[in-house]
């Protein structure tokens, strides 16, 4: 045989035995791809499936990946559809859903009730405050509205009724060059007919307006031509609290000098880096304001298991504080606020209840009949 003949032969065993190595490679990895897609689709089909109708506030949260993986690892998929505080009460079909999760105690409590569910569960909440800008703050210092609290600025809702009632402008204010807008000094709400966080402001003013809860139809009828018209006299109003808030970041001072909004959809922006906030926007919190509390309503027991979650598991308690939320366990809320320097306080002092369901629902049926 020849030199040449030896190595052609030498060569073609060499790409044989290589050939057979990659394809023995080859079915090595696809069997590894097909077992790896096996027992994914085993994990994701033992997932139990559990929905829920959340107030809208709460969408990005239960959307988040991270939410969504800390639930599969606990075995459970769950599925959302946003609504309304008050239309989840009022307007929603409860049949198809595991667990109820407005934006307010009153309207958990009405769905407890109605439902007879034996507990719920209240994971995180967010103080009602008042978005504003620094020329605005100074003042309304002046003018007797904004005052220090303990530590923190807050806006005495008692002055600004006095102020509401007169029907005064902001250009009315003495000595203002900052602002002299010629409107009413008003705080801008969502409409009260569709949305949670006017119910909250109703909840404020009100509560001041009679001295204490309202609790009585004598109490509403002393109380409702006051505030009433805080919310007739702004004209237009949004039916998501995202509508104002965002014209606030946008549309600045012009339009919107006072914003009612959830502490969260502040503190959300500013966890996230957002640069639509700008060093001269402040939180000014009512004195007094109310917790907006999100209170989930097990109505089956897959319902129960995702409210126990969401009330005791670490990791979602920490990744509710990056939205916003403060959590039932304050440890959460209170490292957010010191790794990110959020300007908001670690406790709100000057904190009262709001009326029950039905005696915000019969003030609200009432202002709307006036639209």
């Amino acid at each position: 045989m020849t030199k040449d003949l030896v190595l052609d032969k030498v060569f073609r065993q060499r790409w044989t035995v290589k050939r057979a190595l990659g394809i023995g490679l080859a079915v090595v990895l696809l069997v590894g791809v097909v077992t790896a897609i096996v027992l994914e689709q085993g994990e994701q089909a033992q997932l139990q499936t559990v929905r829920g109708v959340i107030g809208s506030e709460k969408l990005a949260f239960f959307a988040d990946q991270r939410v969504k993986d800390v639930f599969a690892r606990h075995g459970v998929e769950v599925e959302v559809d946003p609504a309304g505080s008050r239309q989840i009460v009022t307007a929603t079909d409860l049949t198809p859903y595991d667990f109820a999760f407005p934006s307010s105690a009153p309207a958990a409590e009405k769905i407890q009730r109605d439902r007879k569910a034996a507990r719920t569960y209240a994971p995180f909440s967010s103080p009602m405050v008042i978005a504003t800008f620094d020329p605005v703050v100074d003042l309304l210092t002046k003018a007797g509205v904004v005052r220090s609290g303990p530590g923190y600025p807050t806006f005495d809702v008692q002055a600004y009724l006095e102020l509401a009632a007169k029907g005064t402008r902001w250009d009315q204010l003495p000595g203002n060059t900052a602002y002299p807008a010629r409107k009413n000094l008003l705080v801008t709400t969502t409409d009260p007919r569709d949305s949670n966080s006017a119910a909250m402001y109703l909840a404020i003013t009100s509560f001041v307006a009679n001295g204490g809860v309202v609790s009585s139809p004598d109490a509403e009828g002393k109380v409702l031509p006051a505030v009433s018209k805080l919310f007739l006299d702004q004209g237009y109003t949004q039916s998501s609290t995202e509508g104002p808030f965002e014209d606030y970041l946008s549309a600045g001072m012009g339009k919107t000098p006072l914003v009612l909004a959830y502490e969260a959809q502040f503190a959300d922006r500013v966890v996230r880096g957002d640069s639509s906030v700008r060093p001269d926007m402040k939180l000014l919190y009512p004195a007094p304001t109310v917790l907006s509390k999100h209170t989930l309503v097990p109505l089956r027991e897959a319902g129960d298991r995702v409210g126990q979650l969401l009330q005791s598991d670490a990791e979602l308690g920490r990744l509710a504080a990056t939205f916003g939320f403060r959590t039932a366990d304050p440890k959460h809320f209170n490292d957010i606020v010191r790794e990110k320097n959020l300007p908001v306080p670690q406790t709100i002092v000057d904190v009262v209840e709001p009326p029950a369901h039905e005696t915000l629902e019969r003030m609200l049926e009432a202002i709307a009949k006036q639209y």
